[in-house]
Parts: C-alpha cells; structure tokens; sequence
C-alpha cells in the first residue's frame, strides 16, 4: 500500500503471535469498546511525514532483513492515570530507533524526538479508580517475562484507525 496523501506514518515494533495475542487480549477486555479502534502494539514513532515513506521503507529493509529479533521483556507496569501499560525493555529495538530517529531527525515532532518510553497500552480513557483496579489485579502475580518482536511496521494514520503501509520481519 501507498501512504495516502497527507496520512501521517506511524512505526511499530510488531510483537510475535503468542505475545500479541496475550496483550491484545488484555486491551480488548479492558480498553473500552467505543474507543478501541486499534489492535495492541508498540510504537516506535507517532508522526513520519508521508513524503518520507520510500525511504523509511528501504530502512526498515535494512533494520530486519536477515537480522536476529531483538531480545525484549515485560519489564513492569505503567500507570497511565486514566489507563495501565506494559513498560518494555529492550536495548536492541532502542538502538534501532535511535538509528531511525537520528536519519530522520530534522522532521521529527516533538513527541517522536522526545526520549522513547515504550509500552503496550492495554488500558486507556477509562476513569481513574478503574485504572487503578487493574493495575493492581496485575500487579498481584505480575513477573517480568521475555517479549517476542517479530518484525517492524509502518502504517497510514487515518484520524482514528490505521491501514498497514509495509512490514518488515526479523529473521
């Protein structure tokens, strides 16, 4: 697919399919329903201009052809005030993007230039005591665990949903 015109890029990490199904999970049975227009997953960069997309195509070839996974974890949760996250380690998919945002730096928002906090939102838009609930029934038996990355993505933003522009897989 082509970007469409004037559509932001968004970059993900895309997690291996028992992970995702874990925390897609997670965000279906809590995210509310009316807003939830997104699958779990975990951005990289919120905003590439459009124009940008050959390009980053072309380095997402190269972050992942032929190359190892990414080692990852599960390292905590993450209070969102109005939600909970999975707070997520990984040196090596932190030095990919900070590969990518060093090629792209110049066009970077403020919030893509800003210092990365990944997470999977699991939980947001809800009232705070709910956020609290479960992020505490999480906390209960929670255990840092490994997190499969299976690949990169770029997608169309389209106000609300998103549409799959590439994907590029690990080895």
């Amino acid at each position: 697919m082509t970007t469409p015109a004037g559509a932001p890029i968004i970059v993900t990490a895309l997690l291996g399919k028992q992970d995702f199904a874990y925390v897609d999970g997670l965000r279906r049975a809590h995210f509310p329903r009316e807003r939830n227009q997104l699958d779990a997953h975990l951005t990289m960069f919120h905003h590439l201009m459009p124009s940008l997309e050959a390009e980053l195509r072309q380095r997402l070839n190269d972050e992942t052809r032929g190359v190892r996974a990414p080692a990852a974890r599960v390292a905590g949760l993450i209070s969102l005030g109005r939600g909970t996250a999975f707070r997520i380690e990984s040196i090596e998919l932190e030095l990919i993007r900070h590969r990518l945002a060093n090629a792209f730096a110049m066009l970077l928002i403020p919030q893509d230039a800003a210092p990365w906090r990944p997470h999977i939102t699991i939980q947001n838009k809800v009232q705070p005591s709910e956020a609290k609930a479960l992020i505490t029934a999480l906390a209960a038996d929670f255990q840092p665990r490994p997190l499969a990355i299976a690949g990169l993505a770029a997608w169309a933003y389209l106000g609300g949903p998103w549409a799959l522009i590439s994907r590029h897989m690990f080895r």
